[in-house]
């Protein structure tokens, strides 16, 4: 029964359509994960596919877990981009969380770290 069960599971997967979108992926960031930078004025996301600015949020928060809401330059870049101003940010480690809906319909999620140098 076990194979029998295993066999349908590989035909359906088969069946699947190669050519589906992907969920957004992350590519790079400036300032990048896990980077010692000097006190950085703007934050700057590059996806793999479009997204929808309008819908996407990016958080920055403190080494305590204190969050701030930042605001997504909504003409900046191009429509892989999420850019927003920074403010001033005093020296430890800063971690961003995004959220962007992706091309495929899905809500996307991720996070990475970087630290401000003294």
């Amino acid at each position: 029964m076990r194979a029998v069960v295993a066999a349908v599971a590989v035909v359906l997967l088969a069946a699947l359509p190669a050519g589906a979108p992907a969920h957004s992926l992350l590519l790079d960031s400036s300032p990048a994960p896990s980077a010692t930078v000097p006190p950085p004025s703007r934050l700057a996301l590059r996806f793999n596919n479009r997204i929808e600015k309008a819908l996407s949020r990016l958080r920055l928060v403190d080494a305590r877990g204190a969050a701030r809401l930042l605001t997504v330059l909504a003409g900046a870049g191009k429509v892989d981009h999420l850019e927003a101003t920074l403010p001033p940010l005093a020296p430890g480690v800063w971690r961003v969380e995004w959220q962007v809906l992706s091309t495929d319909g899905h809500v996307v999620r991720g996070s990475f770290s970087f630290r401000v140098a003294p």
